[in-house]
């Protein structure tokens, strides 16, 4: 905005300087000349009634030529004065012959002992130099007794145009920086008010606290902008809080009954007969989906109450330690977990989340995995990836954790929704609450990566989670994924 204002100042400034100071620059140039040509106007009838004068009293040869000389030199011009017939009488400097003669052939000269009433006044080009040509007749009475001739250098007039247009564009300048100095000071102090708005858009939008913005600075429009805000601000803190304080509130009151309730289920076992049990069983499993929920609820409430700092996580270690938790679970079920892949090193991560996203994706693959089908956690370096298919990564390169299924899979349509709280696929096992992958994306993007499922080479689904790997960390030798399993 500063920007902007500053422009529009100098725009404005610079179409009114060269509004007023083109057309001041012209007319003074015009008056200039019209000054030397009056100059010389006057310094020829001064010389020609002096000439004439001259004449009468016979004294032109002893008297023309000092006249001649001062005149020349007070005006810097040259003077010639000729007799009637176009002959010589005096002149300020030499002349050739040719010069001579040529005398009464000059349109100014031949004009003036022509008896001619007005003055020729000419501006020719001699030896690259402009001239004013001014010719005036000297006559007693009716009587014309000769010419006068009077040339004037015009480059003190050009000097002198020139000068003040160099004046011209130096005030031009000066005062198109003091227009920038005080339009900036200006541009400054009104765009404080859209500062002070624009900070505390950004510490709102990046989870700060919702400073209210002062409302006594700036035009009317900024101050009813910031009230606006102000309470746009108030009203969104608000609402999140009580959101939040819902999320975490709620499941904390939920956690205590649900034990109880399901202790209270598992006493009544002994007492409840035999062909009632699938219902005992069945309540007792969805009193478990509905606490498993509770956490999921519990766990996205505590991620959107604190705006964890990301740090470096040894992602083969965490790998290596979900796989030793895990395996028991999996060969319960029939099911095979590996560990494959390159080294991944470390990568920059929400304390905790790593675990939590292993966790979740690795009990949804076990959900759906039927019996003798391998569960694969695979490990992928940018850098291995580039070299494998030949060309550079196109974003940020990021270390990719895959886990990746036999199981049914899902359709694209499907995949598009997999993140929505509360969905679950049709046909998908009993027990699942629909709020894992949600938690999962949660956790990615908190950790600055990204999540993406798609269709795995063996039918299944391939759940693709991508970090960033932690720069400036110390790189871990080279160990196989097998022994840090071990």
């Amino acid at each position: 905005m500063t920007r902007r204002l500053l422009f529009s100042y100098l725009s404005l400034a610079a179409l009114l300087l060269l509004c007023l100071e083109i057309p001041l620059g012209f007319v003074y140039s015009r008056g200039e000349r019209e000054r030397v040509t009056n100059l010389a106007k006057d310094e020829a009838e001064s010389v020609s009634a002096y000439a004439s004068l001259a004449l009468s009293t016979g004294g032109a040869e002893r008297d023309l030529p000092g006249r001649v000389a001062r005149c020349a030199e007070r005006i810097g011009g040259k003077v010639v004065i000729v007799d009637r017939t176009g002959g010589l009488l005096a002149a300020s400097h030499p002349l050739s012959a040719a010069e001579t003669r040529g005398l009464p052939t000059r349109p100014g000269i031949a004009a003036a002992l022509r008896g001619a009433a007005t003055q020729d006044v000419r501006t020719s080009t001699i030896g690259g130099v402009q001239y004013l040509s001014v010719a005036t007749p000297i006559t007693q009475g009716s009587f014309e007794q000769g010419a006068v001739w009077i040339t004037l250098p015009t480059r003190m007039v050009q000097a002198r145009v020139h000068h003040v247009w160099l004046l011209l564009a130096l005030g031009g300048l000066a005062a198109l920086t003091t227009v920038a100095v005080i339009g900036f000071a200006i541009a400054r102090w009104t765009g404080r008010p859209i500062r002070e708005l624009e900070r505390a858009t950004h510490e709102l939008a990046d989870g700060g606290p919702s400073t209210p913005v002062a409302i006594t600075k700036g035009p009317p429009e900024i101050r009813r902008l910031a009230a606006t805000f102000n309470r746009t601000a108030a009203r969104l803190e608000h609402l999140v809080a009580s959101q939040r304080a819902f999320a975490g509130e709620a499941s904390h009151q939920l956690k205590t009954p649900l034990a109880a309730l399901r202790l209270r289920l598992e006493n009544l076992e002994s007492d409840i007969a035999l062909h009632a049990r699938g219902n005992l069983t069945a309540a007792m499993t969805e009193t478990d989906r509905l606490a498993r929920m509770v956490e999921g609820l519990l766990a996205m409430a505590r991620l959107d109450e604190s705006a964890a700092v990301r740090e470096p996580v040894d992602l083969d270690r965490v790998c290596a330690e979900r796989l030793r938790a895990w395996t028991p679970m999996f060969e319960q079920q029939g099911v095979q977990l590996v560990l494959l892949g390159d080294y991944g090193g470390p990568v920059l991560a929400v304390p905790g989340a790593v675990e939590q996203i292993l966790d979740n994706l690795l009990s949804n693959a076990l959900r759906v995995s039927p019996r003798r089908t391998t569960v694969s956690i695979d490990l992928r370096r940018p850098a291995t990836h580039e070299r494998r298919f030949h060309h550079r990564p196109a974003g940020p390169a990021r270390v990719e954790l895959h886990v990746m299924d036999e199981g049914p899979g899902m359709t694209e349509e499907q995949r598009r929704r997999a993140f929505d709280r509360f969905w679950r696929a049709p046909g998908a096992p009993k027990g699942g609450t629909g709020l894992g992958l949600a938690l999962v994306q949660r956790l990615t993007h908190a950790s600055g990566g990204d999540i993406t499922l798609r269709p795995a080479a063996r039918g299944g689904l391939d759940a693709v989670v991508r970090l960033p790997p932690a720069g400036g960390t110390t790189a871990t030798p080279h160990r196989p994924l097998e022994t840090l399993a071990q």
